[in-house]
């Protein structure tokens, strides 16, 4: 008997129920991912990789995070189709580009101008019409577009995000590792209402830190 064809549609099958397995249940963001062509935001070096359920390098020393986080974090974050949500981290614009699948609106910061030009070339090819891109430094936020229903830092914040928890709606939900080494906790914060937040520790997880200012370079 023949072995079934290995295509990107059974590649991509495999990967949904490994993150099923793992715990991302949420139909909304499987579909997200499911729908979402990862070879496209990969370089061309790893593209034969694109359906693994890993991280992969991209340019200017980031990385294309694991399906499996970036599934764990949307999911995370309780996305709904009315949320405004403010991303730090364009990065390859994977992420982004899942996120604008279940949000109404994403607003984006990238400190790598490169990265940022990559991305919004993929969001035009991708016909993606709901999403803001920002050159600038992501630990500042967006000040101008808040307060935002959701926020997810997709680069390891030192300690609590205080600019960034202050630009949330009072019941919104951030969702960020935090953490000086190279583990970190992914953390998620929920607002009270009241001006405070419920934390809760997620997963260890090892991402990229989050730095101060945009980077020198073209």
């Amino acid at each position: 008997m023949a072995e079934p064809e290995d295509t990107a549609e059974t590649r991509m099958a495999r990967l949904i129920l490994a993150l099923r397995s793992q715990g991302v249940s949420d139909a909304k963001v499987l579909n997200a991912i499911e729908t979402t062509p990862r070879e496209l935001f990969t370089p061309e070096l790893f593209k034969e990789r694109a359906f693994e359920d890993s991280a992969l390098p991209i340019a200017c020393g980031q990385t294309i995070s694991q399906p499996f986080i970036v599934g764990l974090m949307t999911q995370a974050l309780k996305v709904d189709r009315r949320d405004r949500v403010l991303e730090i981290g364009t990065g390859s614009g994977y992420q982004t580009a899942i996120l604008s699948k279940v949000a109404r609106l994403v607003y984006t910061v990238e400190r790598y101008r490169t990265l940022m030009r990559e991305a919004e070339g993929r969001f035009k090819q991708l016909g993606l019409t709901n999403v803001i891109t920002r050159f600038g430094d992501g630990g500042e936020g967006w000040p101008e577009q808040a307060p935002f229903d959701r926020i997810m830092v997709t680069a390891a914040a030192p300690g609590e995000p205080k600019a960034l928890l202050s630009q949330l709606k009072p019941n919104g939900i951030l969702v960020a590792p935090v953490g000086k080494g190279p583990v970190q906790s992914l953390r998620r914060y929920v607002g009270d209402g009241k001006g405070g937040f419920e934390v809760e520790d997620l997963i260890d997880v090892r991402f990229v830190p989050l730095l101060d200012g945009v980077a020198k370079e073209l």
